[in-house]
């Protein structure tokens, strides 16, 4: 559910009103938050909270005293004199009194060893307007820092100034309190508010708010993952076909086969052309099996559960691909190549498909299968998503970005949580459409095959670079592959 900053000022009335003490509140928000701060960051280092005078600081100094107590040091640059603090952070600020130092000027931040996070506790969802003085200064401040230093910026609930009209925090990841806010899911808001991760309140947990939209979080997602039983065997764990690779493209065939072999398909056949055989089958995992194909509509009489096709494919063969693609009596997920294909021949064509089917565009295969709808052109990614399954209704469409988007027709509009700009490199969709046929291969809906599927690579490339294995330059589709597995375990562990 996401609701407005009315919608949760009022939840957080309501429960006022039934006596719930603000106090405890902070507590459990603060709790919340260094919680997460610690998971994504294992290693203790240094926290400089930059604090306003209300209840945002108040949640910053809670969280600090917890990660005080896990080893970090703490450092403060308050925008207001100590007796200027509203009660609660004020008492917090006093509790950490002789535990946390305050800094002078940013030079010193930009002189510490070791892992610096910016805490952004200055405004709440209460401020209205531009920030002005010392708060505005504040957010330039560590915006400069985050690009000179290369300080991780944590927001508190919003990023400070987000949809003010004037300067804003731009965060690496935002924690947002309660539930998650309107304002974080818009396109202008991605790029300040960076990582998406929620603290739940149990007394905030009833409120009204938007049941359409969604975010990808462990506890919505785990109830869809099947669990096996004991006597589980790979025929159970779906039998999985590829249709992918061409000269100069097998690396994506191999890369989506991977995927499907790291989400746990228990059988994945790669089906190429002749010419390619030798070249495929050279490169493949020993876990695949390279299979000759004369022509593509052989696949749809060998017996599958899912079908992945169009990562590295190619333009060739498309009278093949799409006679598969409408014809095929499974689920299948839809990428690459064979979306460039359905563009060609518009989707209005495809209005009878023979089972479900996961599209898989990254922004610009996106712009081709939608040339065909100018009215579309200039709407946000959600609303174009809502309004592309209502009406092609025979698709599950993944709108691959720094906010993944997946819409089904009937189905909430879910928005991913997960993930990093270290994604932004060649073979990622190639990595998550297998990992989204195997789930499929397993019986998981394609909605939720999506849905699992985007949160699960985002999660595996943040444990590839939280590890210190990778950094976000470095990362590659076969890193992110390689930790599809820790993910899973992530997932179990409700982590974020």
């Amino acid at each position: 559910m996401v609701l407005t900053c009315g919608q949760m000022r009022d939840a957080e009335e309501a429960a006022f009103a039934r006596g719930v003490c603000a106090a405890k509140l902070m507590d459990e928000a603060g709790a919340g938050i260094a919680r997460v701060i610690t998971q994504f960051f294992p290693r203790a280092g240094h926290a400089v909270l930059y604090l306003g005078k209300g209840n945002n600081a108040g949640d910053a100094l809670v969280a600090a005293r917890h990660l005080l107590d896990a080893g970090w040091t703490l450092w403060a640059r308050p925008t207001f004199m100590a007796d200027e603090f509203k009660e609660l952070p004020g008492r917090h600020w006093k509790s950490l009194a002789g535990k946390i130092i305050t800094l002078d000027s940013p030079d010193q931040i930009a002189q510490l060893k070791g892992t610096v996070v910016l805490l952004d506790g200055l405004v709440g969802i209460g401020a209205t307007g531009p920030l002005r003085g010392a708060l505005a200064d504040a957010v330039i401040e560590m915006n400069q820092l985050c690009h000179t230093r290369h300080a991780v910026t944590v927001a508190l609930d919003l990023p400070s100034g987000l949809d003010s009209g004037g300067v804003c925090v731009q965060a690496d990841c935002t924690i947002t309190i309660g539930h998650v806010k309107d304002l974080l899911l818009t396109d202008q808001a991605t790029d300040f508010v960076g990582r998406l991760a929620i603290v739940p309140l149990r007394e905030l947990s009833v409120a009204s708010g938007d049941n359409t939209r969604n975010v990808l979080t462990p506890q919505i997602l785990l109830p869809k993952l099947p669990r096996r039983t004991f006597d589980f065997h790979k025929g159970e764990a779906g039998r999985v076909g590829i249709i992918a690779g061409s000269r100069g493209f097998l690396g994506a065939a191999v890369l989506c086969a991977t995927g499907a072999l790291r989400g746990g398909a228990g059988l994945v056949t790669l089906f190429v052309k002749d010419e390619f055989y030798p070249m495929i089958a050279a490169l493949a995992p020993p876990e695949i099996m390279v299979q000759c194909v004369k022509n593509y509509r052989e696949v749809l009489q060998i017996k599958l559960d899912a079908l992945a096709i169009g990562p590295g494919l190619g333009s060739a063969n498309e009278e093949e691909v799409l006679k598969v693609i409408a014809d095929a009596t499974v689920p299948a997920v839809i990428d690459a190549d064979a979306l460039n294909m359905l563009a060609r021949r518009g989707l209005g064509e495809m209005k009878t498909i023979a089972a479900s089917r996961l599209l898989t565009p990254h922004p610009g295969e996106m712009a081709r299968l939608i040339e065909r709808e100018p009215e579309w052109q200039n709407l946000e990614r959600g609303e174009l998503a809502a309004a592309f399954v209502k009406k092609f209704p025979q698709f599950t469409l993944l709108l691959k970005g720094a906010r993944t988007v997946v819409a089904s027709h009937g189905h909430p509009l879910s928005f991913n949580t997960s993930g990093h700009p270290g994604m932004a490199s060649g073979g990622m969709g190639d990595v998550l459409t297998g990992l989204c046929a195997a789930l499929a291969g397993q019986g998981v809906a394609l909605h939720d095959a999506a849905c699992l599927g985007a949160w699960l690579s985002g999660r595996a490339a943040e444990i590839a670079v939280q590890d210190g294995a990778q950094s976000q330059e470095s990362l590659t589709a076969g890193d992110v592959a390689a930790q599809i597995g820790a993910a899973y375990a992530d997932l179990r562990a409700l982590v974020f």
